[in-house]
C-alpha cells in the first residue's frame, strides 16, 4: 500500500469517527439553564392621612394620637396583600386653630405622606390646641388635592377626620370635598368626639357615607390604659442595644440618630408600655430610616456604599476601607437582625400575657381613637385584597 492510500484511508477513518462523535453529541438532550425566579409582585401601598382638630377643646384627641400611633402602626405592620407586605406612608394635618393662617381655612398640612415614622411621632407631639373654626370640607378638599396618593386603585388609600364641631362648617361644601376624594378611589373615615347622636345630627356620618368609609364616635378625653407585663423592661433593654445598631450618614445622619432617641422618650411621657408599643415598632418592616442609616440604605437596590463620601460617614468608620465599610455594615445589620427576632418573640408573649389579663378583668372596649381606626381600617382593607394576622 502506497503512502498515498495509507494518507486517504487514515482521513476516511477520521472522518467517520467524527459524524459519529458529533451524531451522538447531536442526539444528546440539550438542557437549559434553569430560569430566574419571578420578581414578586410590587409591594402595595397603605396610605393614611390623619386630619386632626387642634381647636381649644381637643387637649384629649392629641393626646391620644400621641399615646396610640406605635399601637395602629404595629397593626397596620402585620399587613400583607397577596403576600407581599405593603409600604406605610401617613401624612398629618392640623385643622380649626386660630394660630393657623385664616386665608388657607385655618389648615396647615404638618407632615406629607412619608414613611419616615420618627417625623410623623416627633410632628404630633409639636401640635398644640388654640381657638378654632373647624372647617371640615375644607382641610379634606385640601389633603386629596396636596398629597401624593399615586394612581390607580390598588392602593388601600384612608383619610381618618376627628373633631367635635358641625362638620358642614365653612365655604366648602363637605359634600363635594368627600365627593371628589372617592372619586381618587380616597375613603373618609369621620370620627365624632363626642356623643354618637350628636354627631349624626351634625353631619358627620353624612361625610363618611359619601365616600364608602365609617363614621364612629369616641371618648376623646379618655386616658389611654396599659396593662404592665412581665416582658416590658426585657424589650425596653434591648431597645438600648437596638439603637447602637443604627449607622448614621449624611447630612442627615446626626440630627435624625438625636430625633430616634427623642422620640423614644416621647413615647415613654405616657408610661414604659407605650414605649414598648413603639419599640416593636422599630423591630418591624415599615420602620424604615434609608436617608440616614446605612444598614437600611445597604438594603436598597441602588445603594452604593462607594458613593458615601467620606465625612458623610460616623468617625469610626471614616479611615476604613470600601470592603471594611461594607463588612462593618452587614454586621451591624446581623446584630439588628437578631435583637429585633428577640423583640418579635418577647413581644408575642407580652401579647398573649395582656390579652389574658384584659379577659381576667372583664375590660370593656373603649371609644378610642386607636380602636376606631383599627377597625375601620380592617373592613375597608378586604375590598383591597389586604389581610392582617390575628392578634392575641
Amino acid at each position: 500500500m502506497n503512502s498515498f492510500k495509507i494518507i486517504r484511508k487514515f482521513k476516511k477513518q477520521i472522518s467517520v469517527s467524527f459524524l459519529i462523535v458529533f451524531g451522538v453529541a447531536c442526539t444528546e438532550p440539550v438542557h437549559a439553564d434553569p430560569p430566574f425566579p419571578p420578581d414578586p409582585p410590587p409591594a402595595k401601598h397603605i396610605k393614611l392621612g390623619l386630619l386632626l382638630d387642634t381647636s381649644g377643646s381637643m387637649d384629649g384627641l392629641i393626646n391620644q394620637a400621641q399615646s396610640q400611633l406605635w399601637k395602629i402602626v404595629n397593626e397596620l405592620a402585620t399587613a400583607k396583600c397577596e403576600g407581599v407586605k405593603p409600604e406605610l406612608e401617613i401624612a398629618l394635618y392640623e385643622y380649626g386653630n386660630d394660630g393657623l393662617a385664616a386665608s388657607e381655612g385655618y389648615i396647615r398640612m404638618v407632615t406629607p405622606l412619608t414613611s419616615d415614622l420618627d417625623q410623623i411621632s416627633s410632628d404630633l407631639f409639636s401640635l398644640t390646641t388654640n381657638g378654632g373654626s373647624e372647617f371640615c370640607g375644607h382641610v379634606i378638599q385640601t389633603a386629596t388635592n396636596q398629597l401624593d396618593w399615586g394612581v390607580g386603585n390598588a392602593d388601600l388609600k384612608l383619610l381618618f377626620i376627628a373633631g367635635n364641631e358641625p362638620f358642614t362648617q365653612g365655604n366648602v361644601n363637605p359634600d363635594d370635598a368627600c365627593t371628589k376624594a372617592r372619586n381618587k378611589g380616597i375613603t373618609i373615615n369621620t370620627i365624632f368626639c363626642g356623643d354618637f347622636n350628636e354627631g349624626l345630627k351634625t353631619g358627620w356620618k353624612n361625610g363618611s357615607d359619601l365616600a364608602t368609609g365609617h363614621y364612629m364616635s369616641i371618648s376623646h378625653n379618655s386616658k389611654t390604659v396599659y396593662i404592665e407585663s412581665p416582658y416590658d423592661d426585657k424589650i425596653d433593654e434591648l431597645n438600648t442595644s437596638l439603637n447602637k445598631t443604627y449607622v448614621p450618614y449624611g447630612s442627615l445622619g446626626t440630627s435624625n440618630y438625636a430625633r430616634q432617641a427623642t422620640e423614644d422618650a416621647n413615647s415613654e411621657i405616657y408610661g414604659v408600655q407605650n414605649k414598648v408599643s413603639r419599640i416593636v415598632s422599630k423591630s418591624s418592616h415599615v420602620y424604615k430610616n434609608t436617608k440616614w442609616d446605612l444598614v437600611d440604605a445597604n438594603k436598597e437596590k441602588d445603594f452604593d456604599m462607594s458613593k458615601v463620601k467620606k465625612e458623610e460617614l460616623p468617625k469610626e468608620m471614616q479611615s476604613m476601607t470600601i470592603d471594611q465599610r461594607k463588612a462593618y455594615v452587614i454586621k451591624k445589620t446581623g446584630e439588628r437582625d437578631k435583637i429585633n427576632k428577640e423583640i418579635k418573640g418577647l413581644n408575642a408573649q407580652r401579647l398573649k400575657f395582656v390579652a389574658e389579663k384584659k379577659k381576667e378583668m372583664g375590660e370593656k372596649v373603649e371609644n378610642s381613637l386607636d380602636m376606631a381606626m383599627i377597625d375601620a381600617i380592617h373592613d375597608q382593607a378586604k375590598a383591597k385584597n389586604f389581610t392582617f394576622e390575628k392578634r392575641e
